[in-house]
């Protein structure tokens, strides 16, 4: 059963991807162009993400555990520490400069094959980084 629902909600996510556009860089490197040509199309995208986060945090506030796991992974910390800022930072930059972030990076590979490898190659060796560096500071 968990099999079967993570499938249907990563195909769900997908679509709404494929939908809104946010597979194509160009639609959102012009969002986030808000000096120049904006497009604020995604705005919609945004909003609905942001009800659909607000509804499921009520949601979860009503159930004791979630229903296909054992406890809820749910953040519990509220600081904004250096890493927190640091790795949002960089994120956001990245995706300013390619237009891409990791889910609609991943769709590049069959829609902008060259583009995709580069930034799915930069994604796994930014991963790798990280971890080689957070290992490297806890040993």
């Amino acid at each position: 059963m968990k099999l079967i629902v993570t499938f249907i909600t990563g195909l769900l996510f997908g679509l709404g991807l494929a939908l809104s556009e946010m597979t194509n860089p160009a639609v959102v490197l012009g969002f986030l162009d808000i000096f120049g040509a904006w497009n604020p199309s995604l705005m919609w995208v945004m909003s609905g993400a942001v009800i659909v986060a607000m509804i499921s945090y009520q949601l979860k506030r009503r159930q004791l555990k979630p229903i296909l796991a054992d406890h809820w992974l749910v953040p519990i910390t509220k600081e904004l520490d250096r890493k927190l800022v640091l790795g949002a930072s960089l994120f956001g930059i990245g995706w300013g400069l390619s237009g891409y972030c990791p889910g609609p990076g991943l769709t590049a590979l069959v829609n902008y094959p060259q583009e995709g490898l580069y930034f799915v190659t930069s994604l796994i060796a930014g991963s790798a980084i990280f971890q080689w560096q957070s290992h490297r500071n806890h040993v």
